[in-house]
């Protein structure tokens, strides 16, 4: 009889924790659910507030959708402009231009004398009558040249060396550059560096000038809260002085921010497509004129979808700052 009474106690024991995590899952579901419920409000109270005033709204949208879809507009054109020199990037022809007096023999003996060596991959000879043809039939001008009462072009040498590893320059070029029937050289891959060059600091120009748009717009937005703040400075204080947080405080003025910046995001997202919209079919034409066609290219589906993200950040930032300034007055301690 003494032997079962510690197992009752034992089983008392055991059986008290179950019941104390009931008694706190009640509370911890009651405040996730109060905490969802403020932020729900917040969220959509904010946008009540900013659809009262549509057209004070929509300028500050649209403010910051421009600064927004400026430098996305550059790096889409950057990018189509990568693509168009995409063919060219592999070119490494070397174009000899042999001197006006210049016989056919010296031409084609010069590439004899190139075929022969083992960093040259391959040489075309394109003789005056040739280049006339070709010229003629590109340029569209075969009326005009037929005035000429002789051809002015001379013999031509298209040169392809062996691929280089590195960036230097083919030995054969320097050597070209000394023959004495030779009058101009023209390598492809000098001006393609240029091109290169030329598009890399266009990129960080642009990333530069978005980073000073990024900057305006946290800056338009943190005024805009502000200004905000200050025609509700009474309610603020009520709600201070009743013992509401600085979060409760800060909240509709965040979601406001965010709203601000997803308007943005979706403005810019729309002034982009447009353009592109605009521009796609006149460049098509353009592109068939020099007989290329070539695809416009606009932003990726990620690209996107990043776009009001970002903004939306911007906007939350933004309205941080101009909170954070607001408390900080209020309670300088």
């Amino acid at each position: 009889m003494f032997a079962k009474k510690p197992t009752g106690n034992r089983l008392k024991v055991q059986a008290s924790p179950p019941r104390a995590a009931e008694r706190a899952t009640p509370r911890t579901r009651l405040g996730f659910s109060s905490w969802r419920d403020q932020h729900l409000y917040s969220l959509f109270s904010s946008l009540g507030r900013l659809l009262a005033k549509p057209w004070a709204t929509a300028l500050t949208a649209l403010v910051m959708g421009l600064a927004l879809a400026l430098p996305l507009l550059f790096l889409i054109l950057l990018d189509n402009a990568r693509g168009l020199s995409g063919g060219w990037q592999d070119a490494r022809e070397i174009t000899v231009f042999l001197k006006p007096d210049a016989p056919v023999d010296a031409a084609r003996q010069l590439a004899e004398a190139l075929r022969k060596r083992s960093d040259v991959a391959a040489v075309k000879q394109i003789t005056p009558e040739q280049g006339l043809e070709e010229f003629r039939q590109m340029s569209g001008f075969a009326d005009a040249l037929a005035v000429l009462q002789f051809n002015p072009l001379p013999q031509v040498l298209v040169v392809t060396p062996q691929e280089l590893r590195g960036s230097d320059d083919p030995a054969v070029l320097a050597e070209l550059r000394q023959q004495p029937s030779v009058d101009l050289v023209q390598y492809d891959a000098a001006w393609r560096r240029r091109l290169g060059a030329i598009l890399g600091l266009s990129q960080r120009s642009v990333l530069v000038l978005a980073g000073l748009l990024a900057m305006a717009t946290l800056l338009v937005v943190g005024n805009t809260v502000r200004m905000d703040i200050q025609s509700r400075a009474e309610e603020i204080a009520v709600m201070q002085l009743i013992g509401a947080s600085p979060g409760f405080v800060r909240r509709p003025f965040l979601y406001t921010g965010i709203w601000y910046g997803l308007f943005s995001g979706a403005f810019a997202l729309i002034v982009v497509f447009g353009v592109q919209w605009a521009l796609s079919h006149p460049v098509n034409q353009l592109l068939e004129s020099y007989d290329h066609r070539f695809a416009l290219r606009g932003l990726e589906p990620l690209a996107a979808l990043a776009v009001p993200v970002l903004s939306a950040v911007l906007g939350w930032l933004g309205a941080m700052l101009a909170t954070a300034r607001h408390l900080a007055e209020a309670h300088p301690d």
